[in-house]
């Protein structure tokens, strides 16, 4: 679908077409009047007042379009903006890119200029979850999967309880926990006390200079600045198309606009000289940086204070010894949500439970589920854990665990977790690698799949 605006002057020739009736009634002329100044006002944010062609969105503008595979609800046009946009610099194009990719001479990659906000099918088992790509694109996206369940479990008002609050969601919430998902990362990276949104428009603004390679999407964007987090999240909802359409480039869009959010001098700053830029370009491949991610969930490109979502990982041994470790602030988040890095791959853990990283007796045995991303996964995996506790009953695990456990090895031989029940300390056993995730939250938890088939 596309996003098309009429001109003024186009839309005063169809009022005049429909109305030429002897019978018109004068009310329903100064309806149709007014109704032009407010197009003329939505106009004005594309700096085209007035102009003979009209500036059109990208795919899907209004909070009518989806990015489901669900039908389509009537669709209303986007709300006026509460001021007028400004056109990105050539200059200011060009940090972007640089600080993004490392040379404004690279672009993105075909998944990255494709990748855009996708939701399964509403009031279903996965309605809450995003589907996402293999790649580079799929860090992002699971960043942003944890803020849309932030928000549907513990912000929203609704009279359902626990995973129903994920389930029970039509196709205009979805819309609705996109843009409190997104408005939330932008109002993080702008300190509380700002959010620059970006759009993009059909003219480009700009021939790009030496060393730049266009993009067809880059040199178009206008930039939208709040001072309030309110009316930000309003204006995502409002044009929430064009963050979850086909064709949107949705993903750089939210990219884009939470480094304007932050500043882009801000993110050079905060920047070690060890990471330049944000994604790392290799072999053809673009992945996260851990400094995106972090941008991405708590507003800023290096671990400072507690933040609201929480960040697990585990690659092996090797590669924890080699890293620099998530510190303890990622790992006690504010709510129990987090992102999971998992020998290089994303997803999500969370618990429904707000207590349980307040109240270390919630911590005894306790319920934690796990969504991948992947649109081969049908239900939310629902895994119970005993943390740290020699009296924590057996948990019950699926049949064919032992047979389809990963080839890492176990760390329950390591000496901090002497002395913890035989079901987690067994020497030899092989453990999934979401297992030892878990573990570098809650060392020694015995992990309980219920029946699902373990996750690699």
């Amino acid at each position: 679908m596309q996003c098309t605006l009429r001109t003024p002057e186009q839309a005063m020739h169809a009022a005049h077409a429909e109305h030429t009736a002897p019978q018109t009634a004068l009310g329903e002329i100064s309806s149709r009047i007014s109704d032009l100044d407010k197009w003329r006002k939505i106009f004005s944010f594309c700096g085209r007042e007035g102009s003979q062609t009209a500036p059109q969105g990208p795919a899907g503008c209004g909070h009518g379009a989806v990015g489901t595979r669900g039908a389509a609800e009537p669709r209303v046009p986007p709300a006026e903006p509460q001021q007028a946009g400004r056109p990105i610099p050539m200059d200011m194009a060009t940090a972007l890119r640089t600080l993004l990719l490392g040379n404004a001479s690279r672009t993105f990659s075909q998944d990255w200029a494709g990748a855009h906000f996708r939701f399964r099918e509403p009031r279903s088992d996965l309605a809450y979850a995003l589907e996402a790509e293999k790649g580079g694109t799929r860090a992002i996206v699971m960043a942003v999967q944890a803020n849309i369940i932030k928000y549907l479990l513990f912000v929203r008002n609704t009279e359902h309880t626990h995973l129903e609050r994920l389930c029970k969601i039509s196709q205009k919430e979805q819309g609705e926990a996109l843009a409190a998902a997104l408005a939330d990362s932008l109002w993080a990276a702008g300190d509380g006390r700002r959010a620059t949104v970006c759009l993009l428009t059909a003219a480009t603004h700009c021939s790009p200079p030496a060393g730049y390679k266009a993009d067809s999407f880059t040199e178009r964007i206008h930039l939208f600045e709040f001072p309030e987090k309110a009316a930000a999240q309003e204006f995502i909802f409002d044009h929430i198309g064009c963050f979850r359409d086909e064709g949107s480039h949705g993903l750089i869009l939210f990219l884009y606009s939470l480094l304007f959010s932050r500043t882009l001098e801000r993110v050079r700053e905060e920047l070690c000289a060890a990471t330049p830029h944000l994604l790392e370009c290799s072999s053809g491949n673009v992945s996260c940086m851990q400094a995106l991610l972090l941008l991405v969930l708590a507003g800023r490109t290096q671990p400072g204070q507690r933040s609201e979502v929480g960040f697990l990982r585990w690659g092996g041994e090797e590669a924890e010894h080699r890293l620099s470790p998530v510190g303890s602030m990622l790992k006690t988040p504010k709510f129990p949500i987090w992102l999971c890095s998992i020998n290089g791959t994303h997803s999500v853990l969370f618990g429904t439970n707000q207590l349980l990283l307040s109240d270390w007796k919630m911590e005894h045995v306790f319920h934690l589920y796990f969504y991948n991303g992947q649109h081969k996964q049908t239900r939310t995996a629902h895994l119970t854990i005993g943390a740290k506790c020699p009296q924590a009953p057996a948990l019950p695990r699926s049949p064919t665990h032992l047979q389809n456990c990963a080839s890492l090895p176990d760390t329950h031989s390591h000496h901090w977790e002497e002395g913890h029940c035989e079901a987690t300390s067994s020497p030899g056993r092989r453990a999934p690698s979401l297992e030892m995730a878990i573990r570098t939250k809650w060392p020694g938890a015995a992990v309980g799949w219920n029946g699902t088939q373990p996750f690699f």
